[in-house]
Parts: structure tokens; sequence; C-alpha cells
């Protein structure tokens, strides 16, 4: 499987990296397309302390990628702008409101948002795991729009059931259940067990 992963400018860095990771370690992902928008810079700074576009992906992995191929933003003619490129889906996590306006629209003014829209006109999946509160009518209006076009609206809300013990634990099992979505289920993911 091929996936493209995006991380733009809301809060939650923590998310993405372990998305990457995560991917980078699964043997069923053949191949990572990676794009960080230039506000996630900054915020991968302010709260990862990773600066920089340069071994920005190896900072992230702590480790040299095998897998995952980092591309500009600002690169539109790249395989992942193309509806002809296989691809099993693209997840943008954090996705800001910025982000979503623009793909909600059809505003394919960057490689994250013409990948999102070839995703979702090749009917791929599409998961847009939101960052922001509280939502304004105008956040909402773009998410049913999204949601309406096809993309799966997952916002960035963890799980608290399984107790976790920091928040690197508590974004690894949203990853979890992010790519359990996508047909991915990972191990290690906690899962709501009712008392039987």
């Amino acid at each position: 499987m091929n996936l493209t992963v995006a991380i733009t400018g809301a809060s939650g860095s923590i998310f993405g990296r372990e998305m990457l990771r995560a991917l980078e370690a699964d043997k069923r992902v053949s191949r990572v397309h990676f794009v960080a928008s230039e506000n996630s810079l900054r915020v991968l700074a302010e709260e990862l302390g990773v600066s920089g576009r340069n071994d920005l992906l190896e900072k992230l992995l702590g480790v040299a990628p095998k897998k995952t191929v980092q591309l500009s933003d600002a690169d539109i003619g790249a395989a992942i702008a193309s509806g002809s490129y296989p691809s099993g889906g693209m997840i943008i996590l954090p996705c800001s409101m910025g982000t979503l306006a623009v793909i909600a629209n059809g505003l394919a003014n960057s490689l994250i948002a013409r990948a999102a829209d070839v995703t979702l006109k090749e009917c791929r999946p599409l998961l847009l795991c939101v960052r922001e509160t509280p939502f304004s009518r105008i956040h909402l209006r773009n998410m049913t729009l999204a949601a309406d076009a096809g993309a799966v609206i997952f916002p960035c809300i963890p799980a608290f059931y399984n107790h976790p013990t920091d928040s690197t634990e508590m974004a690894r099992q949203f990853v979890c259940r992010v790519l359990a979505h996508i047909g991915l289920p990972q191990p290690g993911a906690s899962v709501w067990k009712a008392d039987e």
C-alpha cells in the first residue's frame, strides 16, 4: 500500500510524528509520501523541538527513513498530485482549519491540497484529522462540505479508557484508531472491551 501523510500548521504535531513512525514500521505499507506545510514547521519546532526542513523525516522518525519520502508542498508536479498514481489514500494529521477550508472548497493551490483533491476525485480514503476548538460555523460548514465530497472527518480526540501513561501513548493510540479506519490495524492497539 502507498499512502500520503501530511502535517499542517495546527497544534498536535505529536500525532503526525507517531503516524509517520507507525507507517514506517508497518510491513504492509510499501511507500509513504510525506508533505509538511510551511506553517507546520513552526508548530513542529515549538511542540517537538524539531526545526528546519533538512533531515526533517530523520528527526521525526528518530532513524533514517527506509520507505518514507518527503515532498515539498510547493511541488504540485509530484506523483501524488496525479490521479493515475496508485495510492491507498491520504491522511492529514493534524489538519488545520485553513487546510480544511482549502480542501472543502476545491482550491488545489499546494501539493497537500492537490493530493487531497485527487484523493477525493479518485474516491480513495481521505482522513482529515482536524484540530481546533471550539469550532466556528465556518469550520463546521467546511467539515460538512469535505464530508459530502467523500472525506472522513476524524478529529484529534484521544481516548482515555485505556489509561494512557503520557502524551506519546495517547497520540500512539489515536494513530492506531486512524490506521484501523483505513484497514491497517496496529499491534498494541487498545480495544474497548465491555464487561462480559
